[in-house]
């Protein structure tokens, strides 16, 4: 019993020494940042139809109708089937108050929406897809919306400029430390890509072609890395 009671302490006081010398390393940490930017590739166009009616029934009906017109007109400007995808429909009472404050609501019609959301492949076609839309009958064009479709190499690419940042900022604390700087002991990325910006567009129902200015996207990769830092061979 007391050779295992002096083993385990002695393997104890192993780790404990290990788990010190690994705390006393001293250490540098900084954060590498990259960014890229380049012109987006792809456009979302948030569109639809609304109409109102006495009843619900027919509410529906001419919503179904226009919106059939719509999303042929769509198909006929060569979008394909996988970039229409219809987003909301509802179908709501419209009410007033009563003649006093104790009366309930009184229903007057019914309003019917259905909305469809559109990709568009091909930047320059952004223009021509808004006259298309107001064209065939949508009377509601809520937003656009830019992004990059191959964000992932690029974000590769800032990644590693990221970390050249980092090691970059760890040799100049090292230097006014006169100390060596040694290898990476942890990498943590701390930030995502900043999401394609949402950009409000009030669109005329009877206007021509609108001119549309997509601008460029920004990626940006933030890195938080840890390097060892070494006395200097005399």
């Amino acid at each position: 019993m007391r050779v295992r009671t002096a083993l385990a302490a002695t393997i104890i006081a192993t780790m404990a020494s290990a788990v010190s010398a690994q705390t006393l390393q001293p250490t540098v940490s900084v954060t590498g940042e990259a960014s890229i930017s380049v012109p987006p590739d792809l456009a979302q166009i948030d569109s639809g139809v609304t109409t109102e009616a006495k009843t619900a029934r027919e509410a529906s009906e001419a919503n179904n109708k226009a919106m059939a017109g719509v999303l042929q007109a769509l198909k006929n400007s060569g979008l394909a089937d996988k970039d229409i995808q219809t987003s909301r429909l509802s179908l709501s009472p419209q009410s007033v108050p009563g003649r006093n404050p104790n009366a309930p609501f009184q229903i007057t019609g019914y309003r019917a929406s259905n909305r469809v959301t559109v990709t568009i492949r091909d930047i320059t076609k952004v223009a021509d897809t808004i006259d298309v839309l107001v064209g065939s009958g949508a009377n509601e064009i809520s937003g656009i919306s830019f992004m990059v479709s191959k964000a992932s190499k690029l974000l590769d690419d800032a990644r590693t400029e990221a970390i050249a940042d980092a090691r970059r900022k760890a040799e100049i604390y090292a230097k006014a430390a006169n100390i060596a700087l040694g290898a990476p002991i942890s990498i943590s990325e701390e930030t995502t890509p900043s999401p394609a910006p949402y950009r409000k567009m009030a669109v005329r129902m009877d206007a021509a072609a609108a001119p549309v200015a997509q601008g460029e996207e920004t990626l940006r990769v933030s890195v938080s890395v840890s390097y060892e830092l070494k006395q200097k061979a005399q």
